[in-house]
């Protein structure tokens, strides 16, 4: 959109540049960016008042994007104009102006092309008319600085402001390399040093603020745009949607609210700023206040869907007045998915299947691989045809080529051939299935070797301040059910380890394995750099419900000595459902699945680590078994407050109906035998029956 004005101001074809960009800002008039090359082909063209003004406009629009004042300091350095720009940036020159200023203007133009070469051959000119000139820093600063070369960029600019203190555009670099070196703090004080000296520089104060916002300080930045509210012309929607999500970051929620809805009514229909609206609303009872607010919105702007979301999301799902609002935007937008997504979703929740499958229908007809409304007619088959949804999923099969879109297809190929009976097939799709994730899932780890000898627990004292829990349960158990319920209560679960977020200790590591395994580790090293990494997980105190990705006996040798009061929670269902399950739905720690032969011999050794720790007693433990009950948070809620000696739980929302249910590995006795036979001794051991 951007790169023709760009090749344009490049090649040095001004006035294809400014009629490109001229054409451009007319038809998307609150683009930022528009403005912005707006500003730079009007400059190039002489008009530098104009270029002034269209920056300026960039910025009203977009207050916090350091990269706008960045280009109106070079449309001010570039204009060399002696009043208003020198009383806005406080430019000195003070040696052969005409000839100096002519480069270094030159050499900012360049910069502003991102043609960092040409900026540094003239730069160098204007360095041999004044030799020793504190400006010079400004163009070698931006040059390094866009090179990616923070250090040095701050080491030339430092060293000309002790020359020249006052020069506002040397602060203005040094205000965006510290920004680029994560300093926000000094960046800040570069700013205000600016403004201070400079009132004519207000629009300074939207990047301010940005800079304080992202310190977390939140109030502060938002009084900070109050300076920028006195002058009407620069109290933008977006000025406001900016103050206002400030104000709501430093819950001033009264303050925040007329803030956001003066935004969104004069415009700014971002999702976050409609969102945080209906938050207040809804908190406060002022559902029609919203209702009212929303509706002239949308008679300026009937084909913007995310108000008709935002005003969907003030009614009941399901209830009359949300079928209306569906309807409506359907009428407004007859050939709009996301207005069709919504209608669908509102007739399923009315209970309207039926009503539901023929807005599914028109939406498949407007895109073919939707993936709900697909989702939506093989689930309507299926309950109908179960031979039917087999043959509908194999006729979309042959017509996708993307990856993804056939993984998906293929286990929805999988569960409908389960509902017919064809077992075989099933797992036969289920693992074409698997074979397609292989290069993103992680291998299982190789468990550990039986051990004889063990080390001494260590002493449990009253003064033991600390009782962790290790929640563990293998691919199929049920246990991110469990953890549902952990976290609607409240409780300290972290389960970053499923995360690129995951702390970087013996726990995430596979290799922690073969090292206590070997007693290649040393023996306190697990434990320690566990409680070192708690406080940086949020975790002050050590009493913590711990994600645990594997889990294998060798981590004994460290937790036995020194963690006794830990305790492990593992999370237990019949095991050839658990690799039914995991055949079926994959699993939290996305593991990889070679071979269903592979995945039962795996599944049976980590099992097989459990039943020893649970006959000899190992370390203490607590299993909570799923077992009839995968499906009902309540029931999975008040089974572990039993396990946990009485504790209450908070019951989590219903997580729908996906899964098998106990039991359903029989159905696959014949084509699964082979794994199951490996799985039988093991789940045997852990109390389920033979056969």
């Amino acid at each position: 959109m951007y790169d023709p004005i760009l090749n344009d101001l490049r090649r040095g074809a001004v006035a294809e540049a400014l009629a490109a960009a001229e054409a451009l800002a007319s038809e998307r008039p609150d683009d930022a960016q528009a403005l912005r090359w707006l500003s730079a082909a009007q400059l190039q063209s002489g008009q530098a008042d104009a270029a002034l003004a269209s920056i300026d406009r960039a910025i009203a629009l977009a207050p916090e994007d350091a990269e706008l004042h960045l280009a109106r300091a070079g449309v001010l350095m570039a204009s060399r104009r002696p009043g208003d720009a020198q009383a806005a940036l406080d430019q000195a020159t003070v040696l052969d102006p005409n000839q100096f200023g002519a480069y270094l203007s030159q050499a900012q133009l360049a910069l502003a092309r991102g043609d960092l070469e040409e900026a540094e051959r003239v730069n160098r000119l204007a360095e041999r008319v004044a030799p020793n000139h504190p400006q010079l820093a400004v163009v070698e600063g931006m040059v390094a600085l866009q090179r990616g070369e923070a250090d040095t960029a701050l080491k030339r600019v430092s060293q000309a402001i002790e020359t020249a203190p006052d020069d506002a555009q040397l602060r203005y670099v040094l205000g965006f390399i510290y920004m680029a070196k994560g300093h926000l703090a000094f960046a800040e004080q570069a700013f205000r040093a600016i403004v201070e000296k400079n009132p004519a520089a207000s629009s300074l104060w939207g990047l301010i603020a940005d800079l304080l916002g992202r310190q977390g300080r939140f109030d502060e930045a938002a009084d900070a745009l109050d300076t920028l509210f006195t002058d009407p012309a620069r109290a933008t929607p977006a000025l406001k949607r900016l103050a206002g999500h400030l104000r709501l970051r430093a819950g001033q929620l009264e303050q925040a609210q007329p803030l956001l809805e003066d935004a969104v009514g004069q415009g700014a229909h971002d999702r976050a700023s409609l969102s945080a609206l209906l938050q207040l609303w809804h908190a406060h009872g002022q559902q029609e206040q919203g209702r009212a607010l929303l509706e002239a919105c949308l008679a300026l702007n009937p084909q913007t869907a995310d108000l008709w979301l935002a005003r969907l999301a003030l009614e009941d799902m399901g209830s009359e007045a949300a079928l209306a609002v569906a309807a409506r935007w359907v009428h407004v937008a007859p050939e709009s998915v996301p207005a069709l997504e919504a209608q669908m979703a509102a007739l399923n929740h009315a209970g309207r299947a039926k009503d539901a499958d023929a807005i599914a229908d028109r939406i498949l007809v407007l895109v073919p691989g939707h993936s709900d409304a697909q989702a939506r007619k093989v689930n309507a088959l299926v309950e109908r045809d179960p031979a039917a949804a087999v043959a509908h999923v194999e006729n979309l099969l042959q017509q996708v080529k993307q990856d993804e879109i056939r993984q998906t297809l293929l286990g929805w190929l999988a569960l409908a051939q389960d509902r017919a009976g064809l077992r075989v097939e099933a797992v036969g799709s289920w693992l074409k299935r698997a074979e397609g994730y292989l290069s993103v899932n992680l291998p299982p780890h190789a468990p550990s070797a039986p051990v004889q000898a063990w080390p001494e627990r260590g002493a449990i004292t009253p003064e033991t301040p600390t009782r962790p829990l290790m929640l563990w349960g293998p691919p199929g158990s049920g246990v991110e059910r469990v953890a549902s319920v952990f976290v609607a209560s409240g409780a300290p679960l972290r389960n970053d380890r499923l995360s690129r977020r995951g702390p970087r200790d013996g726990f995430q590591r596979y290799g922690t394995v073969h090292e206590l395994a070997t007693g290649t580790q040393p023996g306190t090293r697990l434990v320690a750099d566990w409680r070192a990494a708690l406080p940086a997980r949020g975790i002050p105190d050590g009493n913590v419900i711990d994600w645990l990705v594997w889990w294998d006996n060798a981590l004994l040798h460290d937790l036995r000595p020194h963690l006794p009061e830990g305790r492990l929670l593992a999370v237990l269902r019949d095991p050839r459902d658990m690799l039914l399950e995991w055949l079926a739905f994959g699993s939290p720690a996305m593991y990889a699945i070679t071979s269903a032969d592979d995945a039962a011999a795996w599944l049976a050794a980590v099992l097989d680590h459990v039943a020893t720790g649970l006959e000899q007693g190992l370390y203490p433990a607590t299993v909570v078994r799923l077992d009839g009950i995968e499906r009902s948070p309540s029931k999975i809620a008040e089974m572990l407050s039993q396990a946990l000696g009485g504790a209450r739980f908070a019951v989590p929302q219903e997580q729908g109906s996906v899964g098998f249910p106990a039991g359903h590995w029989r159905q696959y006795a014949q084509a699964l035998a082979g794994p199951f036979a490996t799985l039988t001794p093991v789940a045997v051991r852990l109390g389920y029956p033979e056969a």
